[in-house]
């Protein structure tokens, strides 16, 4: 009988109380809200200034201590004790850190986006979670400084997660930290005072791997004045931007050359796509494997495997009528912009398409700050943030969806190609007045490509980031990742027989 209890009883237990859902952990968000001060008074927080001391654990000697906010999405975070020195930042655009003085670099990839997501949750301050791409789960009840918490994980439209824990009393925020695995830093809170009646922790607590750091905040400045400057990339690491006009415009000509040499290479491609539900979870996951070629600067690529699996032979004959129907339509487009560029130069206008999206198109809706020299997967190259220029004024639809980007870019002067994009979109970005596509504000992607056989850059990475709305109705929340590798020389024998690719 006593085993019999000691079964059932947990048993009945969680019958009676069901596991939390995602309403329940809207609720724990509401009640950190109402504790921290309140939404109306949290909304009007515009920037936040924390300045204090620290010291290292178990050291006597002691640093200092900044972390600048500013709506929407800016982040200053400086911790410097001794010969340790961390500072990083997001100016909307780009993410750059410094541990060396002297030696800032540019953030790419996961720890970039680990910045950003930082930058959004703090400006946020965990309002509206829906109109800013926030999904809140629970996860576990735990324990944190002998306190009892809800740990909920909150997810933002890059995919990038926090675990944070909640006081289960007084629902004031104790920890946050990535997930197992995610990352190598974490902060513990304590000591909340109101500030302006907003409650703020004044005892900071970083694992930063393998070092712990205490904070103690000292000076907090609210919705006070914080230069745009302070989050930029420093000026004295800038390098004297070039003519861009110029630039592109080569970048612009060398193309067609470009697009001469990629004709050589073929390779192989992963694409993963997984969507979401409202409440974060996934709804569905495809893996698709391609070989490809390029023909007339246009990727033709050919679907192997799907989900891992090879095609059926009725799949693979589908898949080879619609390559060569794909081929065909790149013949014929080729042809047409042949005869317009004809046309086009014998009026002395510009041959090129409405529809494309050119270099040149980002030199006209854009403007570029912030120039900065650095290395990439070896080669020098030229880096600086760009975001819409307000003047301009777009007339084609490719112009205003373009002009609604912020991001950073990478360029190799030498080989005059794009060698890293990231962009995201700073606003709704409607397609047909929003009848057709609705790209909402923070869908993003990321493009990049490494320099092959010293002579060519070829695409290795692309991940998008999707949330839209499709016909005013649908809500999609996607995410793309698409790997390029395998490249070699080869000759096409035969397009119209779609010959496979014969390495050299």
């Amino acid at each position: 009988m006593r085993l019999q209890r000691h079964f059932l009883v947990p048993l009945l237990l969680s019958l009676l109380v069901p596991p939390l859902r995602a309403q329940d952990a809207q609720k724990i968000i509401s009640q950190y809200v109402k504790a921290s001060g309140g939404s109306k008074a949290l909304s009007q927080l515009s920037s936040v200034v924390l300045e204090g001391t620290v010291v290292a654990a178990g050291e006597s000697p002691s640093g200092t201590f900044t972390l600048d906010t500013r709506r929407p999405n800016r982040y200053y975070f400086e911790l410097i004790w001794g010969n340790t020195r961390r500072i990083e930042a997001y100016n909307g655009k780009s993410v750059w850190r410094e541990l060396e003085p002297g030696h800032p670099s540019t953030l790419q990839g996961p720890d970039a986006a680990d910045v950003e997501a930082t930058a959004q949750i703090l400006n946020t301050r965990l309002l509206d979670l829906k109109s800013n791409k926030l999904t809140v789960t629970w996860v576990a009840n735990a324990t944190v400084a002998d306190r009892a918490a809800d740990q909920l994980e909150v997810v933002t439209v890059s995919g990038v997660k926090r675990e944070m824990f909640f006081d289960s009393q007084t629902h004031l925020l104790l920890k946050e930290s990535a997930p197992p695995g995610g990352g190598e830093r974490e902060c513990v809170y304590s000591g909340y005072r109101p500030e302006a009646g907003i409650q703020f922790a004044h005892r900071l607590e970083f694992h930063i791997c393998p070092a712990i750091y205490r904070v103690e905040i000292t000076r907090v400045t609210l919705n006070g004045t914080v230069p745009e400057h302070i989050f930029d990339f420093p000026r004295n690491s800038q390098a004297r931007l070039p003519d861009l006009k110029a630039l592109f415009a080569e970048l612009d000509k060398n193309q067609k050359a470009i697009d001469q040499i990629k004709e050589n290479y073929a390779g192989s491609r992963v694409e993963e796509e997984t969507e979401y539900t409202g409440d974060g979870s996934v709804k569905r996951h495809e893996t698709s494997e391609y070989s490809f070629f390029y023909f007339h600067g246009d990727e033709v690529s050919t679907l192997v495997k799907k989900d891992g699996k090879p095609l059926s032979d009725a799949e693979q004959k589908k898949e080879e009528e619609r390559v060569r129907k794909r081929i065909e339509q790149i013949q014929a487009r080729a042809a047409k912009r042949e005869t317009k560029g004809e046309k086009a130069r014998e009026e002395g206008k510009d041959e090129k398409d409405d529809d494309d999206v050119d270099i040149e198109i980002f030199l006209r809706a854009c403007q570029f700050i912030n120039p900065r020299r650095e290395r990439f997967r070896g080669q020098d190259v030229l880096v600086f943030d760009f975001e819409g220029n307000p003047e301009f004024k777009p007339r084609k639809l490719v112009e205003k969806v373009v002009q609604k980007l912020a991001g950073v870019i990478w360029i190799d002067e030498k080989a005059l190609d794009v060698a890293r994009l990231e962009a995201y979109f700073v606003s709704d970005a409607k397609i047909a007045g929003g009848l057709l596509v609705n790209l909402q504000h923070g869908t993003g992607f990321v493009f990049e490509q490494a320099y092959v056989n010293n002579e060519v850059w070829l695409p290795t990475y692309e991940e998008a980031h999707v949330g839209a709305r499709l016909l005013l109705v649908k809500g999609v929340r996607a995410t793309a990742v698409t790997r390029y590798s395998d490249y070699k020389r080869f000759q096409v024998e035969s397009i119209s027989k779609i010959a496979p690719p014969k390495p050299m």
